[in-house]
């Protein structure tokens, strides 16, 4: 690949109104593909700036979140501040925002406003149940939306002997809508291409989140007897726990052949899947007689050695230790005010184009005046908005 080619949203502009998680996800990986991402910030700042883990005032998931972006701040409830925007609006080539639905009109930004300025815009617009219907208005984190869709309740299912949900710290709905939103978003540019129009992307965290439950949603419309016991989850060795993943019939029998039980794949009660699959918790019994004789790295290696698709249980530090990742990349080093430190990079790679995060992140507001002089706003007019 030559590093003469330049990266594929290179000549994109983004003004980025979002905040905390979904919305700078998304635009994140804009910058990292090449476009110029103009983040709007309140003059208080993004939240995440203020959230741990912080070194010297500056926090890095807002780091993480919002790499290689510009940062202007503008005090939207002021009519000037609003009026910059418009100027903005008509040299850029996305807008994204994840406010409550009704937020930008009510600040006179919304995309048929903004269309008026800039025919060729796609405004993507994330938020928790969509810009329609009688829920649109309900406000969400991804915390609530998990309950809301079920997707707890559907987790809680897979924890035998458990009653209360999980608590949450991992915001699966916003970084899956956030990846819809840049789905949609950069199909609406490609047919742009063909048709001179631009579009409103709307995405529902509440969607994104349902579409994730595969067997849910299909059992909720269908009569459907449950197994006796998951069929994926950890089996037990001698100190500690493996997870592995039968989703074939040959992953099947090479994990019998790993354990020595070759015995089990006639016995009629696993014999055939829908036998076996009812039957579960019996053939994990007879399967653990084997693995918890085994340390969890013996029975890795076993169950490797097979084909059997498995691993260890892990802290993320010790993914993080992984061979694979310094061969992927997985890892970029980003850098604020305060020093460099580690990030992880896009998950897909490009054979005829560079990817690059960062390096830097903003401090908040610092290209306020240089962003509002691109827009054609004299200096009186930007001091005044600086202020």
């Amino acid at each position: 690949m030559s590093e003469a080619q330049p990266r594929p949203l290179s000549g994109i502009r983004v003004l980025d109104f979002s905040t905390t998680i979904a919305g700078p996800h998304c635009s994140r990986l804009m910058a990292d593909m090449g476009a110029d991402v103009i983040k709007i910030e309140a003059p208080e700042g993004d939240l995440m700036r203020s959230r741990p883990v912080q070194r010297d005032g500056r926090g890095t998931m807002f780091g993480q979140l919002n790499v290689g972006k510009r940062s202007i701040v503008l005090d939207l409830k002021k009519p000037a501040a609003v009026a910059a925007v418009k100027k903005l609006v008509a040299t850029v080539d996305i807008v994204l925002e994840n406010y409550r639905p009704g937020v930008m009109k009510r600040l006179g930004l919304d995309y048929d406003e903004l269309a008026k300025i800039n025919p060729k815009l796609i405004y993507g617009a994330i938020s928790g149940y969509g810009q329609t219907g009688p829920g649109a208005g309900r406000p969400a984190y991804a915390p609530v939306i998990h309950a809301a869709t079920g997707y707890d309740q559907a987790h809680l299912y897979y924890q035998q002997g458990r009653e209360r949900p999980d608590n949450c710290g991992i915001f699966v709905a916003d970084y899956a809508s956030g990846a819809y939103a840049l789905g949609g978003i950069l199909a609406a540019l490609h047919q742009r291409h063909v048709t001179g129009k631009g579009q409103m992307v709307d995405v529902s965290m509440f969607e994104s989140l349902v579409g994730m439950l595969l067997g849910e949603v299909n059992r909720a419309f269908f009569d459907f007897e449950m197994p006796s016991r998951p069929m994926y989850g950890p089996v037990e060795a001698k100190d500690g726990y493996v997870m592995l993943a039968t989703a074939s019939e040959k992953t099947f029998q090479d994990m019998c052949t790993a354990a020595g039980r070759r015995d089990l794949l006639t016995d009629p009660r696993f014999e055939k899947y829908a036998e076996r699959r009812m039957h579960w918790a019996t053939f994990v019994d007879e399967f653990e007689k084997w693995s918890r004789q085994m340390t969890v790295k013996d029975c890795v290696a076993a169950l490797e050695k097979h084909g059997v698709p498995c691993s260890p249980y892990v802290t993320v530090t010790e993914a993080l230790q992984d061979p694979q990742v310094e061969h992927r990349g997985s890892l970029c080093t980003i850098e604020d005010k305060a020093g460099p430190y580690k990030s992880p990079a896009p998950p897909f790679r490009f054979s005829g184009s560079p990817l690059q995060s960062g390096p830097t992140v903003a401090d908040l507001g610092e290209h306020t005046r240089s962003v509002l002089a691109e827009a054609g706003l004299s200096a009186a007019e930007i001091e005044e908005l600086a202020k």
